[in-house]
């Protein structure tokens, strides 16, 4: 199993430090929006920087992407659909990410929606989605539409059960209770929110969750399902003929929930 850790930076992100299996000393980093946060962190625990995983070009991701490559001269892969500084390798859909000194390989999967060229990593048991997927949520639709971002969801929810999933926020709590609104007879739903208030009152992250658990309580993940349909409809106050149009309307009723 590969060992990941968690930078935190900002208000919530996370930034994945993720150590080699053939040396176990040199790392690769997902999302790196702040460098000092990940230089510090290097230094802390004795590690080198080899590569540098994008998976799309908002700030916050990719903030301290020049300054790492100056400083490590790591190669940095990212979205070969968006503007990303520093990008030494594009990927998309389709093409592996081979990061020998580290003994890695991950497949690049083509996830848009949050925004158009959005890309996801997924190797070893572990996926690293950015902002597409998160625990009891999804991201905003702020270059993609429903569709699109239904059928990245689609794609991320047919890997293995077990897939461990590092996403780039702690947004959970806010996350749940949304998703209590939507499903409020959802047992696993009300197991997983004790269980990450806990975590949370202990100041640990909520995150890596899985593709399991996120099948089991994500109102985005569960369009197709009875009770997700007649709570969107419900919210919209009509017939709503289709997945799409029940996610969208999720996705609505989430961007204005409090």
């Amino acid at each position: 199993m590969l060992t990941v850790t968690p930078v935190r930076a900002f208000a919530d992100n996370y930034l994945w430090l993720v150590q080699g299996l053939a040396d176990a000393s040199r790392t690769a980093v997902v999302d790196p929006g702040d460098a000092q946060a990940v230089l510090t962190a290097l230094e802390q625990s004795g590690l080198s920087l080899d590569a540098i995983l994008v998976t799309h070009h908002h700030p916050d991701h990719v903030g301290g992407v020049a300054e790492l490559v100056e400083r490590t001269g790591a190669r940095v892969f990212g979205p070969a659909a968006e503007r990303v500084p520093a990008v030494s390798t594009p990927v998309r859909g389709g093409d592996e990410v081979v990061l020998d000194s580290l003994g890695l390989r991950f497949a690049v999967l083509d996830v848009p929606g949050h925004t158009a060229g959005h890309i996801a990593y997924y190797g070893h048991g572990a996926l690293f989605c950015g902002d597409t997927l998160f625990s009891g949520g999804c991201g905003r639709l702020f270059e993609g539409t429903p569709e699109q971002m239904l059928a990245s969801l689609d794609v991320l929810a047919a890997l293995p059960d077990d897939t461990r999933v590092f996403c780039a926020h702690e947004y959970t709590l806010s996350n749940l209770r949304f998703a209590m609104t939507v499903e409020p007879d959802n047992a696993d739903l009300h197991v997983w929110q004790g269980e990450a208030a806990s975590l949370r009152e202990r100041d640990v992250p909520t995150v890596p969750t899985t593709i399991g658990r996120e099948k089991r309580i994500n109102p985005f993940l569960r369009s197709r399902t009875d009770g997700v349909r007649r709570s969107a409809e419900a919210h919209a106050g009509a017939s709503l003929a289709s997945p799409v149009a029940v996610f969208a309307e999720i996705r609505r009723w989430k961007d204005g929930f409090r």
